[in-house]
């Protein structure tokens, strides 16, 4: 295995929890076979590699079928990504539209919007990458995408049932565990908080794998229900049926971002998940890949 791969052993393990956020529950025993999975969250560095090689283009910066969009406006069919943008003050936190906003031209390479460039984010974690977009370095690396179990027990770091990725309490003031957003939220954080940070810029957990708590999401090949026990087994059961009109599956991401505050979203835990659409990336979602052994 080369450098960047830690080993996760076999072993039982609780995941899920019955204390935080519903979607978590239940609390419930799973068996994970040993893999490998990469110490940091693949990079824009990396991400540049593959698409050098390869000239793959990621699906923020295709052109939308009309056809498959009946009327939607020429500009929302430009390609382009979700940024999130810090709100002027205090704002209603039930309204996600105050703080993200379809930005034109924002992609991998642009994460900001489309006069950004990732040219000193070299070693950030690359971001606005859709399902595809990972699966596809994925698979020209040799590598997979994480389960959402093989993540999570890695991320717990050999913790059984800790809340955290470093144990049971929480950050103290002037520690600096994890990025997650410090400050008040969507419009203050504090110095160094805020958008992502380079990989491996916070401690590692007990098995040395870094950033699986905060700074981007991550995704899984899991399919995503509103509980565990009701994830289904393929894409059709994953519609969001609060959204009937938008017929597009979802996958589970894990570990939180830049963006969880502890006042919003305290979903940097092991046992967080948060749905999202496989089309769609965002400017806090990432990946990290996975080697399991050859049976």
């Amino acid at each position: 295995m080369t450098d960047d791969l830690v080993w996760i052993p076999a072993q039982n393990a609780t995941l899920g929890s019955d204390k935080h956020y519903p979607e978590e529950a239940p609390a419930h025993a799973a068996s994970v076979h040993g893999f490998w999975i990469q110490a940091y969250a693949v990079t824009n560095a990396e991400y540049a590699e593959f698409v050098n090689a390869t000239g793959y283009l990621t699906v923020a910066e295709r052109e939308l079928d009309p056809a498959e969009h009946p009327g939607a406006p020429p500009q929302n069919l430009q390609p382009g990504s979700m940024v999130f943008t810090r709100t002027t003050g205090p704002v209603d936190l039930r309204h996600l539209s105050l703080w993200w906003t379809w930005t034109p031209g924002a992609s991998w390479r642009h994460p900001v919007g489309p006069r950004s460039s990732v040219d000193k984010r070299a070693n950030h974690p690359v971001v606005h990458v859709a399902y595809e977009d990972a699966e596809a370095y994925a698979a020209w690396v040799g590598r997979a995408l994480p389960t959402e179990a093989e993540w999570e027990v890695a991320a717990r770091g050999g913790l059984e049932r800790a809340t955290y990725t470093w144990g049971d309490e929480p950050e103290r003031p002037g520690q600096q565990l994890a990025n997650y957003w410090h400050g008040e939220f969507p419009w203050r954080p504090e110095p160094g908080y805020g958008r992502t940070a380079s990989v491996g810029s916070y401690p590692p957990n007990g098995y040395g794998l870094y950033d699986m708590a905060g700074n981007v999401w991550e995704w899984t090949t899991d399919w995503y229900a509103d509980t565990r026990e009701g994830d289904p087994c393929c894409a059709a059961g994953s519609y969001d049926p609060q959204q009937p009109q938008f017929r597009i599956s979802r996958k589970v991401i894990k570990g939180g971002s830049y963006l969880c505050a502890d006042s919003y979203c305290r979903r940097y835990r092991p046992a967080a998940r948060r749905p999202q659409m496989i089309d769609t990336g965002m400017s806090h979602i990432g990946f990290r890949c996975v080697v399991r052994p050859e049976p």
